[in-house]
């Protein structure tokens, strides 16, 4: 048998770090959810080199005691848990007592901190586990931590650092994302000597995501809030002409955490798919408040993960309401103007190192209006909007010329003016208005009104009217069928028989008539009419898999779209010529819509350009 050791508090304190530091990203982390926590209402980060040579993070929060400093840095000591109990109503961002522990195992820290009712402040070193220094010092309220050399002494973890720039790059998605969480906290986040965000936290969250994101982004979200008796939600959505491939816009929090959740994650993608095309992803920053009880934080090490008591309802709700918000509004997407805005070119002062917090608001601060089209991304991010955006009003130069130069300055109510369009054009009061001007390319349709020309893509238009008039068809069980003879015979899997016993009769409500055939097989012998030939043993299988994958969003509503998106095959096709009437027809089915402005795939079916944009782009308006 081989000779059981027991290890040193060296290697104990770097195996541990190992699991805790795996990347100067986790240190910053730590530090700063523990700054947090400590009710820090302005909190400073400094990052070098990717934060492999320094982090420092500053705060004003309520510091470290002289009694309590050791016991900070030892292993599983916390302030946050008692015991296992209180681990079921977390509300604080760390618990396990681990960080500063596995931070010093591998690093040179330096921790400066002060109580507010104290006099003096403490200076703590520590070094691979090692106290160096341990003194009294004058220093502001809160606190500081500097880290230096991170992996000093374990080489081969530092070896498998990434470039500078890409650990740069995971702390500068942390620091967003906990600005975002915190919008009442001031955060100023340096790196390599330069200033990346700095917001005021004044609680306002659409400034934290304008700070952030830029202009362009904060003048597209639409504010959203859900409350009942599972949970609240507050936050902004994105239009949904601002969508990326990917997740990496979709920033959600459950009692102040950034977190990975699938059911929410669905939630809020299926809460889009009317209004999004296929692949592609929205934009949200939503705060979720749910009963600390009915989460399971402790899934992964990194507390990302959840998972959710009451899924299904919450998932159902958060559908339901993102779904209507975006359908309450017109979303026609419209070229926009290039617009002037005034900003503060003096941003919000976080806490400076080694000095005492002194956040103050300049009310005087000298203001001078800036195009934003000459103000890059980097530039965009550190500058507030402090007053109405203004717009030029044109007016026609009485001296030589035709030529329309701007002359006077207004002043706007809202950025929401430029952005949304006439919602009163799908309407029947628009009707007698509008001006049906022709097709183009045998696909898009031109339409005048009042001043704004439109462009509409017969292909999406029908879809969509297809789309409502199967799923109305549906629902009110007035939908045609056609006998399958001889009827299709398939033959299943287990789980797929499983699914077809239970829901027979929703199969056969729907005009899907299905037969058990004995031995693991169904026969099809009847279908909807617009569905007959649409090769039925594929979609058949299609929409087993699916109700077995999407549990969540409920069989009844996989099978009622899975119906809609194949009767919308058979729509009118790009290419095609239509005549006069037949457009019309279409335009006035289309007024009858709850959404009207995307196919059932999310791609718009109209979008609009303004009289003034036509004449700017042919020089009739010089700015």
């Amino acid at each position: 048998m081989a000779v059981i050791n027991i290890l040193d508090k060296n290697t104990i304190d770097q195996i541990a770090a190992g699991e805790v530091v795996e990347r100067p990203l986790n240190v910053v982390k730590e530090l700063t959810e523990n700054a947090i926590d400590s009710n820090a209402t302005s909190i400073t980060v400094e990052i070098k080199d990717g934060g492999s040579s320094l982090i420092r993070v500053t705060d004003n929060g309520s510091g470290i005691p002289k009694t309590e400093i050791k016991k900070a840095f030892m292993r599983h000591a916390t302030s946050k848990i008692v015991n296992a109990a209180d681990l079921l109503k977390l509300s604080s961002l760390g618990f396990r007592g681990e960080a500063l522990s596995s931070i010093s195992a591998v690093s040179y820290v330096e921790c400066i901190t002060k109580p507010h009712d104290e006099l003096l402040g403490l200076r703590y070193v520590i070094e691979g586990s090692r106290e160096i220094e341990f003194q009294e010092i004058g220093a502001p309220d809160g606190t500081t931590f500097i880290v230096k050399d991170l992996f000093f002494n374990v080489p081969a973890r530092k070896k498998f650092l990434k470039s500078n720039q890409t650990e740069g790059s995971y702390i500068t998605d942390l620091m967003e994302h906990l600005a975002l969480s915190t919008p009442d906290i001031s955060y100023k986040y340096i790196v390599n000597n330069k200033e990346i965000f700095n917001t005021s936290g004044n609680g306002d969250l659409k400034e934290v995501i304008y700070r952030i994101y830029g202009k362009e982004i904060s003048d597209s979200v639409l504010d959203i809030n859900i409350e009942n008796d599972l949970f609240k939600a507050h936050g902004f959505i994105g239009k949904p002409e601002i969508n990326r491939s990917s997740r990496v816009n979709e920033t959600l929090f459950v009692n102040g955490r950034y977190v990975q959740c699938d059911v929410l994650l669905k939630a809020v993608e299926e809460g889009y798919k009317n209004f999004l095309m296929q692949h592609k992803f929205p934009f949200v920053v939503i705060h979720f408040d749910i009963n600390p009880s009915w989460i399971d934080v402790n899934v992964h090490p990194s507390k990302m993960e959840i998972r959710l008591q009451n899924a299904k309802e919450i998932y159902d709700l958060v559908v339901e309401n993102i779904n209507a918000r975006l359908a309450n509004i017109s979303l026609i997407p419209s070229v926009k103007l290039e617009d002037e805005v005034l900003i503060d070119e003096k941003p919000t002062k976080g806490p400076e190192f080694f000095e005492t917090n002194r956040i103050r608001l300049n009310d005087n601060a000298d203001i001078k209006p800036l195009s934003i089209k000459n103000i890059d991304d980097n530039q965009a991010k550190s500058v507030k909007v402090i007053g109405p955006l203004k717009i030029t009003r044109p007016t026609l130069d009485e001296a030589t010329s035709n030529i329309i130069k701007q002359k006077e300055i207004i002043d706007i109510e809202s950025t929401s003016q430029l952005s949304l369009f006439d919602a009163d054009f799908l309407s029947e009061d628009a009707k007698p208005s509008y001006e049906i001007l022709g097709q183009i390319f045998k696909t898009y349709w031109l339409i005048a009104f009042e001043d704004k020309l439109f462009f509409m893509d017969q292909h999406a238009a029908h879809e969509k009217v297809k789309y409502e008039r199967i799923l109305k068809q549906v629902k009110e069980k007035s939908i045609l069928t056609q006998n399958v003879n001889p009827p299709i015979i398939i033959n299943l899997t287990g789980k797929q028989c499983g699914i077809v016993t239970e829901y027979t009769d929703m199969f056969n409500n729907l005009g899907i008539n299905v037969e058990d055939f004995g031995l693991g097989a169904v026969a099809i012998r009847s279908m909807p009419l617009d569905l007959y030939g649409c090769n039925e043993k594929e979609f058949f299988l299609r929409l087993l898999d699916e109700i077995i994958e999407n549990p969540l969003k409920g069989s009844y509503d996989v099978i009622l779209e899975k119906i809609a998106s194949m009767a919308c095959k058979a729509a009118v096709k790009g290419n095609t010529k239509m005549n006069m009437d037949e457009v019309k027809a279409l335009l006035d089915e289309l007024m009858t819509l709850d959404n009207p402005y995307n196919c059932p795939h999310g791609r718009p079916t109209i979008f609009s350009m303004s009289k003034y944009e036509i004449e700017k782009k042919f020089k009739r308006i010089v700015n």
